[in-house]
């Protein structure tokens, strides 16, 4: 490709700028303008870049291209930087703090707020109320302009939040559940034996028999089926607190044991007993091991606190009414209504002003002042799409898009200025009608002189944007050059640019046959979230797209009910990854009224393809998850050096400690603690960074040893393995999906929501197509670039082409427009959605009139297509 962006002279005879000062200011007029210099950090290709303040700068370009690096890695990371050094050295440790960034120098840099895309804290004490704050102001309200009941004493406001000693009902310690593990959830086959493991809940493994093994020493009968067995035995061996150490004879008859203990033989060794509903609670309580915590969390029930009915505050707090509702039903009225419902208050107007406020006319002043705050700050909410979501709603149930906006729309009344707004793609999950409402809340923080920098793949951003900068030419490390930085019209000229082909596109799209169903999925009477009995029919055999504005209903009715019913009829176990947290405070499953009404006979398989990690440690990794690095350890197995030295597959994994260096245990670098500075990672100075020992780096396969391999990208290690079919599947596939620029031994831990949902997408493709599995997908363009979305979509045409049906929850209209059938949930969000506005092929949706999606839909498709 012809570097249209670098040529060796400028036109007013100065030598051209490194990359990325394109449309740079005259020198001189820095004044205005962030000057950066020297950027290397990941991919950057050592460029310099000027980019004006006050603006709304936009930083575009393909996957992996370095946007991120750029705007977040530099920009952010340099800004964080110079405002910790103004701290004290104690609070710097309170802080988050980035790694310093490769970059020569950076001037003109105002300090920064980072709005990142991240999950919200896997925790039901963190909700919407407490992430805008605006908790805090409603407990002052019940506090000081509530109304009491007759003679009771006033409260202050933690007494109105169950995260505090003070508000948390004393049942259930502020969950609004009580959990217990009874003898059906812990024995869940009485015809079972003790010694056949009838105690499910007992540990598995060498603890469980060690278990048993005492039960035989203290005399209780281990070969009698469960249900025989006195209940006064059963209930001592599942409840006891007691804890008796007793001799063990490992290996011994129940006869045997009791002819050892009568000649006092000296035992294996002194077992202590736990009974095992205080193993199951103990172990969830403390265990550091997710793994270890799901799984005896099967063996608990979950049931409402019957003392403070689910609503997690004790009695005196709930007692407290404003406008008729206790704090817990305020807190479960959608943001939209209580706009509404605190507007003539703010107003002073409210015809059922509180009777305390009747009597004492300063709780008048103070109702006033804090509905006026919350009326304003509810406002922004609205503005940015969010009125659907109430307080209570825990923020494990966001979206990353959905938690991103909640956090712009704090620092929208904030009121500050000066300040460099870091934005990660703030139309994530947004449909196209909510951006134009995102941009009114950016275009108001801009007008407030702050400067945005934003990361976006969204073309409705982009156009709006006053600066481009546009990274490219390709991803990974042929990516990290400046294309263009201006303003969005001089980027028609670049042709090197992948974002100038849609942003200025000419043609009009092409037509194209659309697929005709092979049957129907229909599921019947719905009710889950805010879908009241719904139907909903999903064609077989072709690709879906379900559409609708942001918080209608659409991931609720496919990635949930949807995955769930055909799960349990397919008789597949919903494998959820553990969340980080505390599982007991997840939100309790959600009851699903509705069924499948027909059409599963010709469906075998599900696949739900979502954007939770691949894994939660560096040691996982794309090689790992594909199953790629099997092959690839087998091939340096099989090397004649190898095979002389008696080296196995295994011998070639850095979580095998006969192949990695015993130094860094396989991590490749070790940490160095610098107390109040960020902790810094030096590469491992044994390995340098390889994670293998050196005997192991010894075998090479074709010149290259096994970490050499590791560090290849995708792209390469395509090239590297022309002769090995089966490694190049697996990496063909990689390329399809748009990864073709990350690294093989790239840590699960650096990948993005959509970059992992693209692996497992990836993965379930270089499988064999066999036909009759549905396919689920919520939202897979997330972090894509048009030019990755159509990649993307080409290979899920390809799984239907193979006979299996596809069904994607969409804003991205080029997906739509490419489907063979739309699903359009609405009209609105929240309690004003649910309900299915539209379904049929693109062109009949694009001609609906109820429907909010038609006109932008619209858009996309063949005039001749379209209505």
């Amino acid at each position: 490709m012809t570097d249209d962006f670098a040529s060796d002279d400028r036109e007013d005879g100065r030598p051209a700028p490194r990359d990325g000062a394109a449309n740079a200011p005259p020198p001189g007029s820095d004044s205005g303008y962030v000057r950066l210099r020297g950027a290397r950090e990941h991919n950057l290709k050592n460029i310099d870049l000027d980019i004006p303040r006050n603006a709304l700068v936009v930083f575009t370009g393909i996957s992996g291209s370095g946007k991120s690096s750029l705007a977040f890695g530099t920009l952010y990371a340099e800004a964080q930087r110079r405002y910790l050094e103004s701290v004290s050295p104690y609070a710097r440790r309170l802080f988050h703090q980035m790694p310093v960034p490769e970059v020569d120098d950076i001037d003109g840099l105002p300090p920064a707020v980072a709005l990142q895309q991240q999950r919200g804290a896997a925790t039901a004490r963190s909700s919407v109320g407490s992430v805008t704050t605006l908790s805090n102001s409603i407990r002052m309200l019940y506090s000081r302009a509530g109304d009491y009941p007759s003679g009771q004493e006033l409260l202050y406001a933690e007494s109105f939040s169950p995260n505090t000693p003070e508000g948390a009902c004393p049942a259930c310690h502020g969950l609004g559940r009580v959990y217990e593990a009874t003898e059906q959830s812990m024995v869940p086959d009485d015809s079972l034996t003790i010694r056949e493991r009838a105690v499910a809940a007992w540990p598995p493994a060498w603890h469980g028999q060690n278990l048993r093994d005492i039960l035989v020493t203290l005399g209780y009968d281990v070969d009698t089926p469960w249900r025989d067995l006195p209940k006064k035995d059963r209930d001592w061996i599942l409840f006891t607190d007691e804890q008796p150490t007793v001799p063990v004879y490992a290996g011994l008859t129940p006869a045997e044991t009791r002819r050892a203990l009568k000649r006092k033989e000296t035992p294996s060794y002194q077992g202590t007993f736990t009974s095992a509903r205080r193993y199951v609670l103990e172990t969830f309580a403390n265990t550091e091991s997710a793994a270890m915590k799901k799984r005896v969390s099967r063996y608990m029930i979950s049931t409402e606190c019957p003392l403070c009915e689910g609503k997690r505050l004790r009695r005196e707090s709930l007692s407290v009414t404003f406008a008729g509702r206790d704090i817990a039903e305020f807190s479960r009225i959608p943001l939209k209504n209580l706009h509404r419902l605190l507007q003539p208050y703010a107003e002073g107007r409210a015809s059922g002003q509180s009777k305390a406020a009747k009597q004492h006319p300063e709780k008048a002043i103070v109702t006033r002042r804090i509905a006026q705050d919350l009326v304003a700050r509810l406002a922004v909410l609205l503005d940015l799409g969010l009125g659907y979501l109430t307080l209570e709603r825990g923020t494990p149930t966001l979206s990353p898009g959905e938690l991103q906006r909640l956090r712009l729309a704090t620092q929208v009344r904030s009121n500050l200025f000066g300040v460099v707004y870091v934005l990660d793609e703030p139309s994530a999950g947004l449909h196209p009608a909510d951006t134009e409402a995102l941009l009114r809340a950016l275009d108001r923080l801009k007008a407030a002189g702050n400067s945005l920098f934003v990361v976006e793949h969204a073309l409705g951003v982009i156009r709006h944007a006053d600066w481009l900068v546009d990274v490219g030419p390709e991803a990974g490390e042929h990516g990290g050059r400046i294309l263009y930085s201006g303003p969005p019209p001089g980027l028609e000229a670049i042709e090197a640019s992948h974002t100038r082909r849609y942003l200025f596109q000419r043609d009009p799209p092409t037509p194209r046959a659309v697929r005709e169903p092979a049957g129907w999925l229909r599921l019947a009477g719905i009710s889950r979230n805010n879908l009241q009995r719904l139907d909903a029919a999903f064609p077989l055999g072709v690709l879906t797209g379900v559409s609708g504005v942001s918080g209608s209903g659409k991931s609720t009715l496919v990635s949930q009910v949807l995955v769930e019913l055909a799960a349990a009829e397919l008789g597949h176990e919903l494998a959820a990854e553990p969340e980080e947290g505390e599982a007991l405070e997840q939100a309790a499953p959600a009851t699903t009224g509705g069924r499948i009404a027909g059409g599963m006979e010709s469906i075998r398989r599900l696949v739900q393809v979502d954007q939770k990690p691949i894994g939660r440690t560096p040691r996982s990794n794309l090689a790992t998850y594909t199953g790629l690095f099997d092959h690839v350890r087998k091939l340096f197995a099989a090397t004649k050096s190898a095979r002389a030295r008696r080296y196995d597959a295994g011998r070639f994994s850095f979580n095998v400690a006969k192949g990695r260096c015993e130094n860094c245990e396989g991590e490749g670098f070790v940490m160095v603690e610098l107390l109040f500075l960020p902790s810094v990672y030096a590469p491992c100075p044994v390995c340098r960074g390889t994670r293998f020992n050196a005997k192991t780096l010894e075998v090479t396969y074709r010149d290259r040893n096994i970490a050499e391999v590791l560090a290849m990208t995708v792209d390469a290690a395509w090239a590297f393995f022309e002769e090995e079919p089966a490694v190049r599947r697996a990496l063909g596939v990689l390329r399809e999906v748009g990864l073709g620029y990350l690294r093989l031994g790239q840590p699960a831990t650096e990948l993005s929501g959509g970059e992992a949902q693209r692996i497992k997408l990836a993965t379930e493709l270089q499988r064999a197509t066999r036909g009759d599995s549905l396919y689920v997908l919520d939202e897979p363009t997330t972090g894509l670039h048009p030019a990755d979305v159509d990649r993307l979509v080409a290979q899920l045409q390809k799984l239907v082409d193979a006979g299996n049906t596809v069904v994607v929850v969409e804003h991205d209209m080029r997906v739509l427009a490419a489907c063979d059938w739309v699903i359009d949930i609405g009209p609105g969000a929240g309690e004003e959605g649910g309900k299915v506005v539209a379904a049929g092929k693109p062109a009949d949706v694009a001609a609906s009139s109820s429907s909010r999606t038609a006109g932008y839909l619209a858009r996309y498709l063949p005039a001749s297509n379209s209505a």
